[in-house]
């Protein structure tokens, strides 16, 4: 079905060899990126992935010293400075396919970055309120994009270190939240098991077959931003609000979106807050890995 892999050659990653780029590929002339048009050094460590390229807007007039702003097809990305700390808002649109386009070039322009997505979600438990945060610490890989890099059983895990982070940013700006897995769909209707009058469902049991797994909620992106990031060797969460209750069939309107949206942004801001403080006390103590024992009462907020 697939053409045979090309012969390992090329550099060494980490004593395994890799193969060559792809020569057939339709790579930039320069460093700037194909479809995110940006550049090396116009991208933070940090970075917030919201879906909604509408949210990237929401989120620039909360940035001081805005440094760079680019908007092509749905990738609108802004680097700033919020409250001293050097962050970038890049946003990837719907689906992992898109996940994986931005991801691919943001690694390609940035060393170590940081993904922290910030994205909207349809909830599986009825104790969820609409505008809760449900912060993942896995996702059920529902989509085929990760299946061209890892093998179906690889699972898509948060790194603990931001899931810790999104706690307490929880925590601190006051926004309720959940903590659980998450369910990743390729699609928004069929595939998160919602019936269309004119089209069959092959699985209309699935969201409470989820549910009875202990999954909490469904969105589009989550599992590549956990999985290529891993791959990568960077840290990445992800943190949603609940705009569809699925048991009951609620959505979102109005000024309660706003307000969901607005705890959110707070929420992922807030985190990258935290996983600065949290890097910084641990290069303090000169440890290898973070952990509990050192948050204490003298990390910056």
């Amino acid at each position: 079905m697939f053409p045979e892999a090309p012969a390992l050659r090329g550099s060494q990653l980490e004593g395994v060899a890799v193969p060559d780029a792809d020569p057939l590929v339709a790579l930039p002339d320069t460093d700037r990126q194909y479809h995110i048009d940006l550049a090396p050094g116009e991208v933070a460590d940090l970075i917030l992935l919201p879906g909604d390229p509408d949210r990237t807007g929401r989120i620039a007039p909360l940035l001081d010293d805005i440094e760079v702003q680019r908007q092509r097809r749905e990738f609108t990305s802004v680097t700033g400075w919020h409250r001293g700390l050097r962050v970038s808002v890049v946003s990837t649109g719907i689906g992992t396919d898109n996940v994986e386009i931005v991801m691919a070039e943001l690694l390609a322009i940035t060393p170590r970055p940081t993904f922290l997505r910030i994205g909207s979600c349809g909830v599986l438990r009825e104790d969820i309120a609409l505008g809760d945060l449900i912060i993942s610490t896995g996702a059920v890989r529902l989509e085929a994009t990760t299946s061209f890099y890892v093998e179906d059983g690889y699972p898509a895990v948060a790194d603990y270190r931001v899931v810790a982070a999104l706690i307490e940013a929880a925590a601190r700006t006051g926004h309720r939240a959940h903590l659980g897995l998450t369910a990743t769909a390729p699609g928004f209707y069929a595939a998160q098991g919602r019936r269309i009058h004119q089209l069959p469902l092959r699985y209309p049991d699935l969201a409470p077959r989820l549910a009875a797994q202990g999954v909490m909620n469904f969105e589009m992106e989550a599992s590549a931003v956990l999985t290529l990031a891993a791959l990568a060797g960077c840290r990445a969460g992800v943190v949603c609000t609940a705009f569809a209750h699925r048991t009951t069939g609620d959505f979102v309107t109005g000024a309660q979106k706003d307000r969901a949206e607005t705890g959110l942004v707070e929420v992922g801001l807030e985190a990258l807050h935290v996983l600065a403080a949290m890097d910084a006390q641990t290069e303090r103590t000169n440890e290898l890995l973070w952990r509990p024992s050192q948050w204490t009462a003298e990390m910056p907020t």
